[in-house]
């Protein structure tokens, strides 16, 4: 799986793991929303800056957001 999927799938699981809507953590984030579908799909390349923002809306951290079994090395 790339690396833009993984981390797509990560920020929908946290999203709804909060209930929040896509339109919601959008705003949070300060990007649009039919971006934000394009970042949780994976057919995003998200710049570190605006993935920053996703995971502060999230309320999340760099160490926390990255620190799941999705992103482990594949073997």
């Amino acid at each position: 799986m790339s690396i833009n999927k993984k981390i797509g799938q990560r920020i929908l699981t946290l999203r709804k793991a909060q209930n929040l809507s896509q339109e919601a953590l959008a705003h949070k984030s300060d990007v649009d929303r039919t971006y934000m579908t394009g970042v949780e799909t994976g057919k995003r390349n998200v710049t570190v800056r605006v993935l920053d923002r996703i995971i502060c809306g999230l309320g999340e951290n760099f160490t926390t957001f990255f620190n799941d079994k999705e992103f482990e090395d594949e073997k």
